[in-house]
């Protein structure tokens, strides 16, 4: 129906590039209306003040999360888990070209790289955890918790193995990790940062993935847990980065058609990983949701259960995972 690079993201992308930001674009109609009917007036007032919050956002950062962590790739040491391959690959490459001296807890090896220090690691076990804890030299500032397995049956095809080794490696493997490293990171005089790799689905669900969403959904409760307790032991200096991509063209989901290119485009795996590494260098907390719809998703809960379904059938994506082959 749409031309395969033609997205709503590169629509929105080219409106503020050429028309510029949409709160200029909005107070520019509402002055040029200002003799016409009310309506159109308050209408455009409305939209100038609703996408003023755009760039009110980053004072609301400063006083929800604290003053930015100072960040020196060149002193930073970084673990993360699930980095030999996807988006935690390019992760790595793009931290250690910054660098930055990365610690990879990964099944899968790494291969021989200069500044990366791979240990081979299930994550979802807490003493291999612990013991790839006592390998590091250095006390790691950044833990980018990535790690991900996919099943990608219907609950009643799972069997109770791949449900518990789904949950051990998808969330229980981010309490392992934090409860190693998050302790003397609080020591540090410049803090540290905590990422949290969840996706958009674990605000949706979606057939043949109740196991997979369901860890997501959990690192996401964990990840606004985590963040309530730092804040109210008054540790500012620890930032949280929350990450809710839509499907990333990388090899856990490769077979899987995108139910819309258009609504829906495909993110890919470095320009994720640009945004969260230089998030991670501006020492900022916050939230990663990419494509578009992601950052608006938790808008569709408040809508009538019927007007849901519609949206769900619309989009496909309970379909979407019918051509997915397994591992």
């Amino acid at each position: 129906m749409f031309p395969p690079l033609l997205s709503i993201d590169a629509l929105y992308l080219f409106a503020t590039r050429v028309f510029g930001p949409p709160f200029w674009l909005a107070l520019f109609f509402g002055l040029y209306l200002r003799h016409a009917t009310p309506f159109l007036i308050y209408t455009s007032g409305l939209i100038a003040a609703l996408t003023s919050t755009k760039y009110l956002l980053p004072l609301l950062e400063t006083l929800q999360y604290g003053s930015p962590r100072h960040v020196d790739f060149s002193s930073e040491i970084v673990v993360i888990t699930g980095g030999s391959r996807g988006l935690g690959r390019v992760l790595t490459e793009l931290l250690v070209a910054r660098g930055a001296r990365v610690a990879v807890l990964d099944v899968v090896p790494f291969g021989e790289a200069q500044s990366v220090m791979f240990i081979a690691t299930d994550v979802g076990d807490v003493q291999a955890v612990l013991d790839a804890q006592r390998r590091i030299l250095g006390v790691p500032t950044t833990l980018i918790n990535n790690a991900g397995i996919v099943n990608g049956k219907a609950l009643l095809e799972l069997s109770s193995a791949e449900v518990e080794q789904n949950f051990r490696v998808n969330l229980l493997s981010h309490f392992h990790t934090i409860r190693a490293f998050l302790p003397k990171m609080l020591t540090l005089p410049h803090g540290g940062t905590v990422v949290t790799v969840s996706s958009v689905l674990g605000e949706l669900g979606a057939a043949q993935l109740s196991d997979y969403t369901a860890a997501k959904a959990g690192m996401i409760a964990m990840h606004a847990s985590l963040r309530a307790e730092l804040d109210a032991a008054g540790n500012d200096r620890i930032k949280t980065l929350l990450i809710k991509p839509g499907q990333l063209s990388t090899p856990l989901f490769k077979d899987v058609e995108t139910p819309s290119s258009f609504f829906g485009p495909v993110v890919g795996p470095i320009e994720l990983a640009k945004r969260i590494v230089e998030r991670i260098e501006a020492g900022q907390s916050g939230v990663i949701a990419l494509p578009l719809y992601a950052a608006y998703i938790e808008w569709m809960s408040v809508l009538p259960y019927a007007v849901q379904g519609m949206l769900r059938k619309l989009s496909g994506m309970d379909q979407a995972m019918q051509t997915f082959k397994p591992r």
